[in-house]
């Protein structure tokens, strides 16, 4: 009788604990549930911008369910604008730029789009690949700029119109550059995608094959002002770049093949510091960057990156006190080219009607060295036939 009523008694129990545990797991699903809610995916959408013989130029925009928007175009793969807010949760543009299709057409100042075959410098616009001298278009150094090749040549890509298209809530675009162009050896193809992720991160992703041996050292170069809408100069925003040496240039910026410390020096960036905290410093290199006969004066080197080993790594950062914006830049390059606007005078008219004057932009470009065809103990830049060039570097924005 004793045993019967246990058991019964330990079977309600159980019962009762195996009730109660399924209401205690329903309460727990629902906060679950709560927050893996679905998240909207990212929007991406075209218009048609503009026209070039005959063929469509569009004008894409990402964004995500923060409200963070960026547009990027095909033609030169132009990014237009990054939309990001400030510590108010005020929406501004983050880059330089223009409003109008035809401005970017007329750009003569790199304002945004990828640059290449090569980006940055190449000297006397000449290279040795096994034994065969290739001579490029020039278009930068000396009273005519007809010394060296800068980001390209003088229809660079930049100055191509790619073919763009949606896939899979991305912007891809295409570009074919055939044996020849700009004095390239090879026929390169192209992919450049760009993405946009729900922590506000903007990816872009390059990716080029050829049939020919060819230098390959692409980046976007975009003008950077966290200010918002340019409202300041970029002299007061802070500056990070983990590099421990800079490739030093001679008076028309091309590396001298030197590698130097940036330690007791104004290129040390390794901590935080002011755009413009040490840059009317009388060195020599930072006269170098405005050209030495020039009264501009400023930044326009390559860093080194202390910790590089291809993988996708933090290595710079940019912060703007003022509105609290601080952009992160992860790349899988070596090294990054930073230029401190130290050409602009206000000739160039901007978003918004307004003049891009002195230091109201800076460039920062993940790359590799300016000149490494022509500088051996650089890293390689030589892409071959059956490789496969791959690289990104995601720009990540957030408030501080």
């Amino acid at each position: 009788m004793f045993t019967t009523t246990w058991k019964k008694t330990v079977w309600i129990i159980a019962l009762g604990l195996a009730l109660s545990g399924c209401q205690l797991f329903n309460h727990a699903r629902v906060p679950h549930e709560k927050a893996h809610e679905k998240v909207p995916p990212i929007t991406v959408s075209q218009q048609k911008w503009g026209e070039v013989d005959g063929q469509a130029v569009y004008l894409y925009t990402l964004k995500n369910a923060q409200g963070m928007t960026v547009k990027v175009s095909n033609w030169g793969g132009y990014v237009q604008s990054i939309l990001v807010p400030d510590r108010h949760g005020k929406f501004e543009d983050v880059i330089l730029g223009y409003d109008t299709w035809q401005e970017y057409y007329n750009d003569c100042c790199y304002s945004g789009p990828i640059v290449g075959r090569f980006g940055n410098r190449i000297a006397k616009g000449q290279f040795e690949i096994d034994g065969v001298t290739y001579q490029l278009t020039t278009n930068n150094g000396g009273p005519n700029n007809n010394i060296n090749q800068l980001h390209g040549g003088l229809k660079g890509l930049h100055k191509r119109l790619w073919q763009g298209q949606i896939v899979d809530n991305k912007v891809e675009i295409n570009y074919l550059s055939i044996d020849g162009e700009e004095g390239y050896p090879g026929n390169l193809a192209i992919k450049v995608t760009f993405s946009l992720d729900q922590n506000n991160g903007f990816k872009i992703s390059y990716q080029a094959t050829t049939d020919k041996k060819t230098p390959v050292n692409l980046t976007s170069h975009t003008y950077f002002n966290l200010s918002g809408n340019m409202q300041r100069d970029v002299e007061g925003q802070k500056l990070q770049i983990i590099a421990e040496q800079i490739t030093p240039v001679d008076h028309l910026l091309i590396p001298t093949g030197a590698l130097v410390p940036v330690a007791g020096t104004p290129f040390d960036f390794r901590q935080p510091m002011k755009i413009g905290e040490k840059i009317r410093t009388h060195d020599q290199q930072l006269k170098m960057g405005g050209g030495v006969d020039s009264v501009f004066g400023g930044y326009d080197h390559n860093w080194l990156f202390s910790d590089y080993d291809g993988s996708m790594k933090v290595q710079a950062s940019l912060y703007d006190p003022v509105s609290g914006r601080h952009m992160s830049i992860e790349t899988q390059e070596p090294a990054l080219q930073f230029y401190a606007g130290n050409f602009m005078d206000g000739s160039v008219i901007g978003k918004g009607g307004k003049p891009v004057e002195h230091r109201y932009g800076i460039a920062l470009e993940p790359q590799h060295y300016p000149d490494s065809p022509n500088q051996p103990h650089f890293p390689n830049t030589i892409l071959a036939p059956g490789e496969v060039y791959q690289t990104a570097t995601i720009y990540r924005f957030s408030l501080r």
